[in-house]
């Protein structure tokens, strides 16, 4: 049986609310910060393979629960009474496998135990975003690796965030 990829589950506004230049965006726009974080793990999902999903808390909201695909992202907006926490719980029950690993990304304590407990694996804000950082630049690097010396080719001519921008068109963000 072929491995199956990785899955990342991320507590989106505890994410956004544990780092820095996305709490000052959440400030000004809370719609923005959402964006810079889906872009963000879509850089990550793009580079590791891992099926990332991101749930946002809308227990305070009427309705019911949404789920759709944003660059690849699956983004779930929790159905109303229901907080990002159970969510978490449920979906980690739901998509284990036995060749899969299951990552949880809160820096919620609680949230964390009870997912250790149910067999996936912590990982806090801070790691998220140290990885993120660390994966970021790997990619940079292996674009700047990644210019051939001996052709004249349009590739050597484009400077590093224009070709940043090309692989994402690449992978369908």
């Amino acid at each position: 049986m072929a491995r199956q990829p990785d899955v990342l589950l991320v507590d989106g506004y505890n994410i956004i609310g544990a780092w820095p230049e996305l709490e000052r965006l959440k400030e000004a726009n809370l719609e923005e910060a959402r964006e810079r974080l889906l872009h963000l793990l879509a850089d990550y999902q793009g580079f590791t393979g891992m099926e990332v999903y991101v749930v946002f808390d809308a227990h305070q909201v009427a309705g019911s629960r949404s789920a759709y695909k944003q660059h690849k992202i699956t983004v779930v907006f929790t159905k109303e009474k229901e907080t990002a926490d159970e969510c978490i719980e449920r979906l980690s029950g739901e998509l284990r496998k036995r060749s899969r690993s299951i990552y949880v990304a809160t820096s919620d304590s609680v949230e964390q135990h009870v997912a250790f407990g149910k067999g996936a694996l912590r990982l806090s804000a801070r790691e998220l975003q140290l990885e993120l950082d660390q994966n970021r630049r790997q990619i940079a690097r292996s674009l700047k690796d990644d210019t051939p010396k001996s052709r004249n080719t349009i590739d050597g001519n484009l400077s590093l965030d224009a070709r940043m921008k090309l692989e994402r068109m690449r992978r369908g963000e």
